[in-house]
């Protein structure tokens, strides 16, 4: 009988603290601090003609980055603007990519990236140089972590396709200590 009362006891107890832990993991569930910070990129009308009509939807881009060398670049499609750009936030921050940096503000080296017709060309710079660029390679390397650039843009000024071939440069840099472990030599060997 006694046996029996003190395992009752127990799991009352057990239970009991069981609750106390899920009412304090609900309570710790507030407003996270957001680690990466967004900016839209564009934001389009676009029109599907069917029989029964036009059917007019929005697409947005949007980038995220958290200014340290992390860099995301997605595309989301809704009825509503707001609805667009949550969905592509969300495909954002799926797709990020590290940026190489050199002394947390520079790229090691000249490099271009291409997007359809889209080409940009982006240039190591000297401390002090500031980020000389035009909009949407701007928001890019901003949102990047990149402080000293300066960036051409070539070709076709669709503001996707220049967001993506920015993205697409700074995806191909390499720094000289990645290069030195790749052919398995020391850094000053090359």
């Amino acid at each position: 009988m006694e046996k029996e009362e003190v395992k009752k006891n127990e799991s009352r107890e057990f239970k009991r603290n069981q609750s106390r832990d899920r009412d304090n993991r609900r309570n710790n569930n507030g407003p996270k601090e957001k680690l990466l910070n967004g900016q839209v990129v564009n934001i389009a009308r676009v029109t599907k003609v069917t029989k029964g009509g036009r059917h007019m939807r929005f697409a947005a881009t949007y980038a995220v980055g958290d200014g340290k060398g992390l860099i995301g670049l997605g595309t989301g499609k809704a009825n509503e603007v707001q609805d667009a750009i949550k969905k592509a936030e969300q495909a954002a921050s799926r797709n990020l990519i590290k940026v190489a940096l050199v002394d947390g503000r520079t790229l090691p080296h000249d490099v271009t990236g291409k997007c359809g017709k889209a080409s940009v060309l982006l240039k190591k710079a000297k401390p002090g140089t500031g980020v000389i660029a035009g909009g949407t390679a701007r928001i890019i390397l901003e949102l990047a972590g990149v402080k000293d650039v300066v960036s051409k843009s070539l070709g076709s000024n669709t503001k996707v396709n220049v967001a993506k071939a920015t993205i697409d440069a700074l995806k191909s840099e390499r720094t000289a200590e990645h290069i030195a472990s790749l052919r398995g030599k020391k850094v000053e060997e090359l």
